[in-house]
């Protein structure tokens, strides 16, 4: 993960010789020539990926947040655009996209780098988008116990715009809510409108 310490998924790691063995299997079950040059190196390579993209399960989303600080801040604070891949629990496919997190400090703040580690402990993992989208929320209301916690993540599905439907383009959009912006459709509407300036 991106910023003070890139994690590697260590289980992954401790099984790399199973994992390769099994990654020459299924090419070989798809009918492709596991000795041609192109594939020698392909069960390293995905090995190696594996390590990084599933560095999630190597990490608690909630220690992510770190030290948080004591301030008197009570206004919106809003990160957003932070950019998240993650794999999809049902296909094993890719989906990538953005997220979009707002909260209402009660005298904690968190540093706001910890924002996006949040994001990548959470989506660095097999995953589904709503399931990533209420975990952020949940975690931002259980260590920092803001007044409220606002979460948009949108994400493009590769097993929805390449395979099945074929979709190409589509994208989709998840939202939680919790404390105050669950109360005041003003709050949220100040939330969105801030994401759309640029």
């Amino acid at each position: 993960m991106a910023g003070k310490k890139d994690y590697v998924n260590s289980v992954v790691s401790d099984n790399r010789e199973q994992i390769e063995y099994h990654i020459k299997q299924i090419l070989s079950l798809i009918g492709e020539d596991v000795d041609r040059e192109g594939l020698q190196e392909t069960p390293a390579r995905v090995t190696r990926m594996y390590e990084e993209i599933f560095a999630g399960y190597e990490v608690d989303p909630r220690e992510v947040l770190g030290v948080t600080f004591d301030e008197q801040h009570e206004e919106l604070v809003i990160v957003k655009d932070i950019v998240y891949y993650s794999q999809c629990e049902h296909h094993m496919a890719p989906f990538f996209g953005k997220a979009h997190i707002g909260y209402i400090p009660s005298g904690k703040i968190a540093g706001l780098s910890k924002l996006a580690r949040l994001v990548d402990a959470v989506t660095r993992r097999l995953q589904v988008q709503e399931r990533i989208t209420s975990q952020i929320a949940n975690i931002m209301e259980e260590v920092l116990q803001p007044h409220g916690v606002m979460v948009v993540v949108e994400g493009e599905h590769l097993c929805m715009c390449a395979r099945g439907v074929k979709k190409t383009g589509s994208n989709t959009v998840t939202s939680a809510v919790r404390g105050e912006f669950r109360t005041s459709a003003a709050l949220r509407s100040e939330f969105l409108s801030l994401l759309k300036q640029s």
